[in-house]
């Protein structure tokens, strides 16, 4: 499974990159509103940190203007990632969007029908919300499960099943166990992964017992 960060916090971005365990970026217009610049002179930086997928959404509603858009924002580098809402006009400017050549991600899904519609309409990505439908008491989780069945069934479609609003290390276990194929977490969420108290107590006790001995290594 690929993990993307989601944020637009460039310092964040750098530093995750540097483990080399980062494989892609999302970014979303309140993402953008937090980091406080311009969006393109944000895409456009951390396109330079990251070589992977960087998806930049757009802010218009109806489809010509998102293609205006999805254009000018696939022009920042080439691993630009045009992002869409699933919506009638965001299917529409996802079909000519791929036809160009330009990788999109379709966000906001809710439902396994909607993840085949984007699949249908040449997405190269498809963002289910899995803590949005936990917070309305639906399973996240058994949307990613049915949309994994759905592109199972069908090995031409080639979509990737990205897991979005993901918020706890359980959720990304549950996202892998699943088969989605991407997960995109927030950087919070990504640095509690490798959390766990018998790593910690273990650590203590080896250094503690090699302590003991009075040796060093260098």
């Amino acid at each position: 499974m690929k993990f993307f960060v989601d944020t637009a916090d460039v310092a964040e971005i750098r530093a995750l990159a540097e483990t080399g365990l980062l494989d892609g970026v999302t970014t979303n217009p309140s993402l953008i509103m937090k980091a406080g610049r311009p969006m393109t002179e944000v895409i456009a930086e951390i396109c330079d940190v990251v070589d992977g997928p960087v998806s930049a959404e757009v802010t218009a509603t109806d489809a010509d203007a998102m293609l205006a858009e999805g254009r000018k924002l696939a022009k920042i580098a080439p691993n630009v990632t045009v992002k869409v809402p699933l919506t009638w006009d965001g299917l529409k400017a996802c079909r000519t969007l791929t036809g160009e050549g330009t990788m999109v991600n379709v966000t906001l899904c809710f439902s396994a029908v909607q993840a085949l519609l984007a699949a249908k309409a040449g997405a190269t990505f498809v963002s289910p919300f899995i803590g949005r439908l936990d917070d309305i008491g639906l399973d996240g989780m058994q949307l990613i499960r049915e949309i994994r069945t759905v592109f199972d069934n069908y090995p031409d479609l080639s979509t990737q099943l990205l897991a979005a609003s993901l918020r706890t290390s359980n959720h990304v276990r549950d996202c892998a166990l699943a088969g989605a194929d991407v997960a995109t977490i927030p950087p919070a969420t990504i640095h509690k992964l490798v959390e766990h108290p018998l790593t910690d107590k273990g650590l203590d006790a080896f250094l503690s017992d090699w302590k003991k001995t009075g040796q060093t290594i260098l």
